[in-house]
């Protein structure tokens, strides 16, 4: 196996590092295109979520491991950015690990909400774009879909996804509950209209919240989410209009830079105000609202990484599923090693099948010619005997590569195996 992840995610990186290292899908499709025309048959998906930018990369058989470096570099250079200052932040997985990071990331074991419904989704859609794009191959599509089948069984057999759980419904219930007591007074205002904003809105609405306003560089995408929601649509320009009556903000926009600086805050929302609480809720990487407004006087800011904490008493309280979702994950990550220690296996014994069988059809030849005097049901026997025998000489490095194949991939005996029976590609 020659499978590679390179990456960097909320573990390790804070949101400051993540906005800048993330893919939109045009920049994904572009970063997978120039990686497929400097790697002549190479494979690679990349991952681009909120929490996390991770690249993976496979080479067939026949060829070098992907070079870590290099996709450091495509990353950097991506972003218009130093390799220096991209490559401290990123961690190298190789192989095996990479497989088992892979398949805890889709069943959402490594999110920083435990359970979050939305990360098998995100890792679908990078799949099924990267396939698009002509990107993957076998062993990209073998692991990625024996990741999103772990990932089916963990929301299946689980409770892990009993209730609802992801970064907006804790941002709701933990944040901006400790702002306000009651939702259905207040002027929510959302910006953008994707699949985060939708899922906030259905934690607002659970919550009272009524009439939202939504602000997006799309039209008819803002005006589709209002009626869907009973609110009401307004010109992306109006945005810093809209901040400067809305009691509560959510930002899940994408960006290159945050729409809303503190200078335009401090012009043009603050004298509105006048220090009247305003609730912001950033969940959009690169973030959409200047981290600095959270000092402004009424402001109350939180990002994605102010809900670790929340985070981890989620995790905790949902630490009982664990056992059964770590076992469902390590029942698929097992039946995908040993898929692939078959599909490695596979030729040779075929190979070494096709070998016997080509003597035993001869020798049966001649011995058939020799003794004409046979009829149908000697012959048939006679073939039975051979076929046996050929079975019966199979059998032992067959057993063999079995039970090699237990502890590990069988490179070495598959190898004597080519050279004893002069086993050709």
């Amino acid at each position: 196996m020659k499978l590679r992840m390179v990456g960097c995610s909320h573990h390790l990186s804070d949101a400051s590092v993540r906005e800048r290292l993330s893919f939109t899908a045009d920049e994904a499709a572009h970063a997978l295109g120039s990686w497929r025309q400097s790697h002549d048959g190479g494979e690679a998906v990349l991952l681009s979520t909120c929490n996390r930018v991770e690249f993976y990369a496979a080479s067939s058989s026949d060829r070098l491991p992907p070079c870590p470096g290099l996709i450091a570099r495509l990353i950097a250079d991506a972003h218009a950015m130093p390799l220096d200052e991209v490559r401290p932040h990123l961690t190298t997985l190789r192989d095996e690990e990479a497989v088992d990071h892979l398949f805890r990331v889709a069943a959402s074991l490594d999110s920083m909400v435990l359970g979050e419904p939305q990360i098998a989704a995100q890792v679908k859609q990078a799949y099924e774009s990267a396939t698009a794009a002509g990107a993957t191959g076998p062993l990209t599509h073998a692991c990625f879909q024996s990741a999103l089948r772990a990932a089916r069984r963990v929301a299946g057999e689980t409770s892990l996804h009993s209730h609802r759980v992801s970064v907006p419904s804790v941002a709701i219930a933990d944040f901006a509950s400790r702002v306000f007591e009651r939702f259905d007074d207040k002027r929510v205002l959302v910006v953008g209209a994707g699949e985060m904003a939708e899922e906030t809105l259905r934690y607002l609405v659970d919550r009272g919240a009524s009439a939202p306003c939504i602000v997006n560089r799309s039209p008819q995408r803002a005006a589709r989410l209002a009626s869907e929601w009973g609110g009401t649509a307004a010109p992306f320009d109006r945005l810093v209009d809209e901040l400067a009556r809305a009691d509560l903000a959510i930002g899940a926009a994408g960006c290159d830079e945050p729409l809303v600086s503190v200078g335009a805050f401090r012009q043009s929302v603050a004298p509105v105000r006048a220090e009247r609480p305003l609730f912001l809720l950033d969940l959009a990487v690169p973030r959409n609202f200047d981290p600095a407004i959270g000092d402004e006087p009424g402001a109350f800011l939180y990002s994605i990484d102010d809900l670790s904490a929340a985070c981890e008493r989620n995790r905790n309280a949902r630490r009982k599923e664990l056992p059964l979702a770590e076992r469902i994950v390590a029942e698929e990550r097992e039946r995908f090693f040993a898929d692939a220690r078959r599909r490695i296996s596979a030729p040779v014994i075929a190979r070494l099948r096709e070998g016997l069988e080509g003597p035993k059809s001869e020798e049966l030849g001649r011995l058939f010619n020799k003794l004409p005097e046979l009829d149908e049901r000697e012959r048939r026997e006679i073939e039975r005997f051979a076929d046996r025998l050929v079975g019966k000489m199979l059998h032992p490095p067959m057993e063999s590569i079995r039970e090699e194949s237990l502890g590990g991939t069988p490179h070495s005996l598959l190898q004597a195996l080519s050279r004893l029976f002069k086993l050709h590609d």
